[in-house]
This record gives C-alpha cells, sequence and structure tokens, in this order.
C-alpha cells in the first residue's frame, strides 16, 4: 500500500491512508478530530441552515396555483349519477371491452350513488370506506370533474371523461390514486 495518497481538490496536498487495526478495522489515534476547511464548514452550516428553514413552512391547502382552474357551469346534471351501478376497472385501453362486462356482472351486487344532503352526490373518495358528498364542477379547461368542495380539477377529484344513459368513465386526477385504481367503468344497472 503506498505510503500517501494524492487526492483532487484537497489543495493539491498529501493525505496519508487510513491506519487499520487488527481484523481491518480502522483505528482512530486519540486527539486526531476531522479538520475542515472554513469555506467548507461554513457551506455546511448555511446548507443545514437552509433545509432546517423549511421544516417549520406549512402548505396552505386553500392556496391555489397560477394556474388553477376556475369553476364554469357543468354540462353534467347531479340526477345523470343517481342510480345503481356496476363497477369495474381498467389500466390499458385493450382491456376496456372485457372490464365492460365485467362491470355488467357487478350488477348483481351493484354500487349505489344516492342523492346527498346538500343536492351533491353521495360516494366514496380514493382510500376510505366511508361515504362522502360530491358535487359536480365544471372546469375552465373545458372538463368535467367530480369532487368535495374545491377548485375543480382538485387533486382528490375525479374526471368525468364520458357519460351516456348506460355507462359512466371516471379517473382520478392523482396520478398515484389513478395507477393504483386505473379508469373506473359504471354500468347502469337495469330496473
Amino acid at each position: 500500500m503506498p505510503k500517501s495518497v494524492f487526492l483532487a481538490g484537497v489543495s493539491g496536498r498529501k493525505v496519508s491512508p487510513p491506519r487499520h487495526g487488527p481484523g481491518g478495522s480502522l483505528r482512530v489515534r486519540p486527539g486526531v478530530g476531522l479538520r475542515l476547511g472554513v469555506g467548507i464548514r461554513l457551506g455546511l452550516g448555511i446548507g443545514l441552515g437552509l433545509a432546517l428553514a423549511g421544516c417549520g413552512t406549512t402548505i396552505d391547502e386553500t392556496m391555489t396555483s397560477p394556474g388553477a382552474l376556475t369553476e364554469r357551469p357543468a354540462t353534467i346534471r347531479n340526477e345523470q349519477l343517481i342510480g345503481k351501478w356496476g363497477v369495474a376497472s381498467f389500466r390499458e385501453e385493450k382491456d376496456r371491452k372485457r372490464v365492460e362486462a365485467m362491470a355488467r356482472t357487478q350488477c348483481r351486487l351493484p354500487y349505489v350513488i344516492a342523492k346527498g344532503p346538500s343536492n351533491g352526490v353521495m360516494m366514496h373518495v380514493a382510500d376510505d370506506a366511508k361515504l362522502y358528498e360530491l358535487r359536480i364542477k365544471g372546469g375552465s379547461d373545458g372538463k368535467t370533474y367530480l369532487g368535495r368542495e374545491a377548485p375543480p380539477g382538485d387533486w382528490q377529484d375525479r374526471e368525468i371523461l364520458s357519460l351516456t344513459d348506460k355507462e359512466m368513465v371516471m379517473r382520478f386526477v392523482d396520478a398515484e390514486a389513478h395507477g393504483r385504481y386505473g379508469t373506473f367503468i359504471y354500468i347502469r344497472c337495469p330496473g
């Protein structure tokens, strides 16, 4: 092993390799500590200070980003969603026809969308077994959303991709939730 090694970027100085004791463990000499230059210590101090400064900040969820959507009248009415539905989901468009057939079989135990107490619709949200009152929101982007009281296109909303008398297709706006649940197909149950 060489007696000294040249380390680039350390003031062109040669540094002795670490000394190892029995069994390959690093041997530390008493009174020898870590010596850092003033510039490095100052940089580490500033970096640590900035990192810790971010720990005390909070995000106000009521604030909207500069590109936030404004609400427009929705083209879909609550009454169009109310009823009994067979539900299934897909992740790839090639699976859609097969999933539509699966949704029809779910009418044996339908998912019920009921009218809410404040004229919304009662449905589940992602990762919660409790029913919530959701409302239909038209966005300035021309899309229709379904979700809680928040601007259209909120991360907890669903986008209604299509709706007919017999079928509704929705997906979560949040990419992570959409990745878990896929695109939902609701088939209206007979009767």
